[in-house]
């Protein structure tokens, strides 16, 4: 079976959750508990260089924008490094249009979806974000149709997602797509992760 690619974006001030959840999740997921990866995880920042995620967390990204492999599924995380300083520098901006374009899956958490919505990725389209961070989604792009109380929307190649932990829902949800619910099921229980799938 043929691994997907999953590329995660890291920036300074990233949400740890955001990307360490998805993270987590992708990379153990098996084939019916085979050693079979059905993934392969890793993760990108503008530079390449070590990011300082929220509250300190030192973490070393895979590749720089210049020196990646191409990705199958992309996974734009919030925090606030997504919504105060990433939503104003537009060679993050215009990676996600360019990756948008050649990915199978783009994919956010929490305020990533602010980040997708600058793209102009979710023109047209049904969005979530972090609860907080709802109205300014809906006042700021008001072209994106903003969606209230769910965990995440699925629109086909677009998925977007709520704060934090909802990002482990989406990546189940997605898994329970590309490989079924059982494997998903059996995901979550290796994590001791409660979800109804």
């Amino acid at each position: 079976m043929t691994q997907r690619t999953v590329g995660i974006l890291l920036f300074n001030e990233v949400e740890v959750l955001d990307f360490a959840g998805p993270f987590e999740v992708f990379s153990i997921t098996t084939l019916h508990n085979s050693n079979d990866k059905l993934f392969n995880v890793s993760t990108i920042s503008e530079n390449g260089e070590l990011v300082t995620a929220r509250n300190g967390l030192k973490v070393y990204p895979d590749y720089s924008f210049a020196n990646h492999p191409s990705f199958d599924i992309v996974i734009i995380p919030g925090g606030y490094g997504a919504e105060e300083i990433e939503i104003s520098n537009p060679n993050v901006i215009n990676w996600i249009k360019n990756q948008q374009a050649k990915v199978e899956f783009m994919t956010s958490v929490c305020t990533g979806a602010l980040l997708l919505a600058k793209a102009g990725i979710l023109d047209g389209k049904r969005a979530t974000t972090h609860w907080m961070d709802l109205d300014r989604l809906e006042k700021e792009y008001p072209s994106v149709l903003v969606q209230r109380d769910t965990k995440f929307i699925d629109e086909g190649s677009i998925i977007t997602s709520g704060g934090i932990s909802a990002g482990i829902n989406m990546s189940f949800h997605l898994i329970s797509r590309l490989h079924g619910i059982e494997v998903a099921k059996e995901t979550a229980k290796r994590m001791e992760y409660d979800i109804n799938l």
